[in-house]
């Protein structure tokens, strides 16, 4: 396979890139592929500037030859062996991630803001969990209060669905105004 050029994979890298400072490649089928993929960014690199540079060109100017074709042939070689790389790897790549790596979103920044989305449904399932938990306490005391026959049902199964024991106590207790506005909005009463 012909190459465009003969460096070492750490000089493929952008000046910006931290493979080159940071850590090796890894090893196996995922480093090679990824030293696949830096040769054809460099190879992608080389035929932009050669198109660039043989558009400026004068058209009559002898001696131009074809440099074009033979940085497309490095890329379709680079894409050749990518391809045939890809048999090996059984990596899944979400369409999302990239899809916003085609949108020239950071995937760090990406990872980043959806861990903080995470974290505050998170945050809001869990007040949403503790309010229905406090509207079944306050309903359990109101019927309690209101049919202290059903009490031994109600104490049974507030127990059985915590795992702590309620601080519930045999006499009827009043409930407070936060309490008693949630029932009355939810029973309609």
């Amino acid at each position: 396979m012909v190459r465009g050029s003969n460096s070492a994979p750490a000089q493929l890298c952008a000046p910006d890139s931290p493979r080159s400072s940071e850590s090796p490649p890894p090893s196996g089928v995922q480093g090679d592929l990824e030293l696949e993929l830096m040769g054809l960014a460099n190879a992608l690199y080389n035929l932009g500037t050669t198109v660039i540079n043989d558009l400026t060109k004068e058209k009559d100017k002898p001696g131009g030859g074809k440099q074009v074709g033979h940085r497309v042939n490095d890329v379709i070689h680079y894409l050749a062996t990518i391809d045939d790389m890809s048999q090996h790897v059984h990596t899944m790549v979400p369409m999302q991630v990239l899809a916003d790596v085609d949108n020239s979103r950071n995937p760090m920044a990406l990872t980043k803001e959806r861990l903080e989305r995470v974290a505050t449904e998170n945050q809001f399932m869990n007040g949403k969990i503790h309010a229905i938990d406090s509207y079944k306490k306050y309903l359990d005391e109101a019927l309690i209060q209101n049919f202290p026959e059903l009490s031994e049902y109600l104490l049974e199964s507030s127990s059985q669905s915590h795992q702590e024991p309620e601080q519930a106590s045999n006499a009827p207790t009043a409930l407070s105004m936060p309490g008693e506005a949630m029932i009355n909005g939810v029973l309609g009463a």
